[in-house]
């Protein structure tokens, strides 16, 4: 009996012993989990060019993980209770923003897609096979037309899905854009108009602002012109979400400022885009995107052809796009010039305890939904309406719709709160990160947008929608992102003008003082050649090539 109750309790005792080592095995094993899943999370940031490289440790660290992947939070039952959309970040840790707006990658495949299109070796059969990898290695040793090859265009934008198989164009045409515009219903065609009006009253507007002038200067005038370039390039995304909107703000700013060609490119037109074409007077529609739209319109088809018509030499090439959008721009700029290069989108909101907690998380949501990578800054001076904008954040996105609730999720990735000591701190972060739309909803709103030195679109008030200029309330939607807007403004009929100095000598005795100026600064700078030419219009000085003789 008592070797039983041994037996017994020895058996008793290893099974406790061996379920106490199966626990901590496989507690060691969340742990390694857990630590693959914060990498994984913290490589995606960083390859996604977003930008959001997270120190604060001491929070939950693979929060933003386990959210892109269960897609609760807050809000949601699911979630867990410590999980936050808005991560919570030190004023210090601001600075540790890392942003460049091209992708490497994107610029590679860029550069291989736009030397296949003007690639004179590439053929109809061949191109079909080929992938996006090996037009790298035979593409770029080829011979390159100075335009793009139109058949090479058709097959590039089959194979990236931008035309149906069948088709064998690369436009659409006028007659498609006004059928799309007559089929709109009677709510949907007036909201096109108010808004085409908006901007357009806005546009002319600026370009009133900007005109001809003259002054005297020794012995005559100097003075410029103002001009608009002759073809504009614009670009509307198409893809997850179409942005007919985006067809407004770019064609009708170049209409504005004079441009007497618009050509616009825009992929997987949706009838909306093709009526926002209608209204806002395109020339010519490219049904084409990515990087193949932006090299067309850089360096233009030569001729009409099977595939479609001539498409011009674009002196300017404006637009909001994708990483390969991007890419292409940076490529073509010298050769045309180009508006900005836009990275993620993002909204900054400064809010103290007096802002709408559910209309600040409104808008915070309505930045977050353009893209996973896009990111929602808040900035507060109160602990508490940090927290209340977090808790409506979560009920709000766990009634949105889909796709619509998964893209803002994945992109509260990139998003943060920073508790600041007062909103001069707030300012102060806020011009440091230069975001490309500044929402104020504060106490005193227009006071403390004043203060505000860098950003790209400013939205003051808690009515003053960021929402509401992405729809029309006249200015400009496109907005310099990633920190751009501490040296550049968004875009404007000023992106379509040239201005053009001029002078003139009228009176050569009174013009002597500046040509003996001329002289010696000349002289200065060791060119001697310039001053020469100087004392070839003096009157009192003998030029020295002919003191050689």
């Amino acid at each position: 009996k008592n070797c039983s109750i041994q037996r017994s309790f020895v058996s008793s005792l290893f099974i406790q012993v061996f379920s106490l080592v199966l626990l901590l095995l496989l507690s060691s094993s969340n742990n390694n989990n857990n630590n693959n899943l914060t990498t994984t999370a913290e490589s995606f940031s960083i390859t996604a060019n977003t930008i959001n490289i997270r120190t604060n440790k001491n929070t939950n660290s693979n929060k933003n993980t386990m959210t892109s992947t269960n897609g609760n939070a807050n809000g949601n039952g699911n979630g867990k209770a410590n999980e936050k959309y808005l991560t919570p970040i030190t004023p210090d840790q601001v600075k540790l923003e890392i942003k460049d707006p091209v992708d490497p990658t994107a610029l590679a495949q860029a550069k291989a897609i736009i030397a296949e299109l003007r690639s004179a070796s590439s053929s109809s059969s061949d191109a079909d096979a080929k992938t996006d990898t090996d037009t790298n290695t035979d593409s770029t040793n080829a011979s390159l037309s100075s335009s793009v090859i139109p058949s090479n265009l058709i097959n590039i934008a089959r194979r990236l899905n931008d035309i149906p198989k069948e088709s064998n164009t690369y436009v659409v045409t006028k007659e498609e854009c006004q059928s799309a515009y007559d089929n709109l219903d009677d709510v949907q065609r007036q909201a096109l108009i108010n808004i085409h009006n908006r901007v357009k009253a806005f546009a002319e507007a600026q370009r009133k602002s900007v005109v001809d002038m003259e002054i005297d200067i020794p012995g005559g005038k100097a003075g410029h012109t103002v001009s608009p370039c002759k073809a504009a390039g614009c670009y509307a995304p198409g893809g997850r979400y179409p942005l007919p909107s985006s067809v407004i703000m770019t064609a009708v700013t170049a209409r504005a400022a004079g441009c007497t060609q618009v050509i616009l490119a825009s992929p997987r037109p949706a009838l909306i885009t093709l009526a926002a074409a209608h209204i806002a007077n395109v020339d010519t529609f490219l049904c084409i995107g990515g990087a193949q739209a932006i090299a067309t319109m850089a360096y233009g088809i030569d001729a009409a052809n099977d595939h479609g018509p001539m498409i011009p030499n674009c002196d300017v090439i404006v637009g909001p796009g994708n990483q390969w959008v991007t890419a292409a721009k940076s490529i073509v700029q010298g050769y045309c010039g180009i508006d900005m290069l836009a990275g993620p989108s993002e909204v900054l909101v400064i809010a103290d305890k007096t802002a709408n907690a559910e209309v600040v998380a409104a808008d915070l949501i309505a930045q977050a939904e353009h893209d996973v990578v896009a990111r929602a800054i808040l900035l507060s001076d109160d602990q508490n309406i940090i927290d209340d904008i977090e808790r409506n954040v979560g009920l709000q996105l766990d009634c949105m719709p889909e796709p619509n609730k998964s893209t803002a999720t994945q992109a509260f990735q990139q998003s943060f709160a920073v508790l600041c000591k007062d909103v001069e701190e707030c300012i102060q972060i806020s011009d440091d990160i230069a975001p490309e739309h500044l929402e104020i909803q504060t106490a005193n709103a227009a006071e403390v947008g004043k203060k505000c030195a860098n950003y790209g679109g400013l939205f003051v008030g808690e009515h003053a929608a960021e929402v509401l200029g992405d729809y029309g309330a006249g200015p400009n939607h496109t907005l310099p992102t990633g920190g751009t807007g501490r040296y550049t403004g968004g875009l404007s009929v000023f992106n379509f003008l040239r201005i053009r100095t001029w002078m003139r000598i009228d009176d050569q005795s009174a013009s002597q003082g500046m040509v003996d100026d001329s002289i010696v600064m000349a002289r200065l700078e060791g060119l001697e050649g310039h001053a020469r030419a100087s004392e070839a219009r003096s009157l009192t000085k003998e030029p020295a090539y002919k003191k050689s003789k």
